[in-house]
């Protein structure tokens, strides 16, 4: 089976590497997809993407997190799901996560 490079999972396999995005704050961030440690009390675990951003320098300096984007009685399934997301849906979600918090820091 071939990767599809267009999905978050894909990309990652093909690529051997988390994708990269700038930003609309004009900052480099790189994508991958956590979930929870132990399940929920209905036993599911939640699964959510994780934007680190990059300094000039290429030094982790922050980051911004999703919320749970897919659940699933197995930490791998949720990841699953949410890997098959599109590079497009991902980068939107980021774009989303930056006005999200810039509006918070202005509130």
């Amino acid at each position: 089976m071939i990767a599809d490079d267009d999905t978050l999972s894909g990309y990652q396999a093909t690529h051997g590497r988390p994708p990269a995005f700038e930003g609309s704050d004009g900052r480099a961030y790189s994508a991958g997809v956590f979930s929870d440690d132990d399940p929920d009390p209905l036993g599911e675990y939640g699964a959510s993407l994780l934007f680190i951003r990059w300094s000039p320098d290429q030094q982790p300096d922050g980051h911004l997190e999703s919320d749970y984007l897919a659940r699933a009685t197995e930490a791998g399934a949720a990841e699953a799901e949410v890997g098959r997301m599109t590079l497009a849906q991902v980068k939107a979600m980021l774009d989303e996560l930056i006005a999200r918090r810039d509006a918070e820091i202005r509130a």
